[in-house]
């Protein structure tokens, strides 16, 4: 069988929007301070993945939230690894979706063990940030394995778009993926979870209430290492919209297709959203459901930015198919 089954597809985009609700609940376990709800850092197998030392977690609202982040982890594995079986099993010659939903499976394992080393290191911002970004890239893969199991996309050649646009836009998402992983390790830095957290700590607070200024400059660094911390996300930040939107005038101007049209123009409806809501993060004060939008907000940027690029790729068509279009007489 060449061309995966409906039922396989809807496996596919389950396994990838739950990977999203998985980065959403991330976040919830960091602003509600329950990263290490299921024990200290240095807790060692007391801690994870145990939770306190039991297999489930009592009644703590915190030790609960924490473990419901751990069960949907699991799920998403499970799912994830019955993906890349059944790409296996039934659709080897799919080398695309094989080796994507493999990748999957892989970066999920890793995932889970980044995490284990996070609760055990105490929230350490790099390893905090480090896991936000396994997330966003086994998101990715999600998302190209689920084009992958897309029969009329297989082997089609991917529309014109023109010189220099598939180049921008694989730059732009990749530094749409760095953005959040800035964003990610400034988040680290604010304590949250930890016995020494206090409102107002860490780097999202280093530049005061102020944007685009900081401090009563730009881009002042050298200040001080929580403010060049926040300065690097508001770099990137403004690296990443300039490029985005360079590439939606250019998909508007030159529309390639109309997938890629619609995509750049909810590429640029989520840029304004997401940084309209990382502005009001620092005007206001602390809102847990706005750090938590602006979460979602990159995520879906990021998938939207990614499936951009996609679409200007062809995917390998599985060998079956080939064999048959190669044998058609031209």
């Amino acid at each position: 069988m060449s061309v995966p089954t409906q039922g396989y597809r809807r496996l596919a985009l389950s396994t990838a929007g739950a990977t999203f609700l998985l980065i959403l609940v991330g976040g919830v376990v960091r602003v509600s301070d329950s990263g290490l709800g299921c024990g200290p850092g240095g807790s060692g197998f007391h801690g994870w993945p145990f939770c306190n030392g039991d297999v489930v977690p009592g009644v703590n609202l915190n030790s609960m939230i924490e473990y419901s982040h751990r069960v949907l982890a699991s799920a998403v594995g499970l799912m994830a690894l019955a993906l890349a079986v059944l790409a296996w099993r039934r659709y080897r010659s799919n080398r695309a979706l094989l080796w994507s939903t493999g990748g999957a499976f892989v970066l999920v394992v890793a995932q889970g063990l980044l995490g284990a080393a996070t609760v055990e290191e105490g929230l350490d911002e790099g390893l905090v940030a480090a896991h936000l970004g396994l997330a966003m890239l086994c998101f990715g893969l999600l998302i190209y394995a689920w084009r992958a199991t897309r029969g009329p996309v297989l082997g089609t050649e991917p529309p014109r778009a023109g010189p220099g646009f598939r180049t921008l836009s694989v730059v732009a998402t990749g530094l749409v993926l760095c953005t959040v992983v800035a964003g990610g390790y400034m988040a680290g830095t604010q304590n949250y979870g930890r016995p020494d957290y206090r409102l107002g700590d860490g780097a999202h607070h280093a530049c005061g209430k102020e944007f685009p200024t900081c401090n009563g400059g730009f881009l002042p660094f050298g200040q001080a290492r929580l403010v060049d911390i926040h300065l690097v996300h508001r770099a990137f930040m403004y690296a990443t919209s300039l490029l985005l939107l360079a590439l939606v005038a250019l998909a508007l101007r030159r529309r390639p297709s109309g997938p890629v049209v619609r995509t750049a123009q909810a590429v640029l409806a989520l840029l304004a959203a997401q940084v309209l809501v990382g502005v009001l993060n620092v005007w206001l004060d602390e809102y847990e459901a706005l750090i938590v939008l602006h979460l979602a907000l990159g995520t879906l940027l990021w998938a939207s930015a990614l499936g951009l690029s996609l679409q200007l790729f062809r995917v390998p068509a599985p060998a079956p198919l080939r064999a048959r279009a190669e044998a058609v007489p031209a």
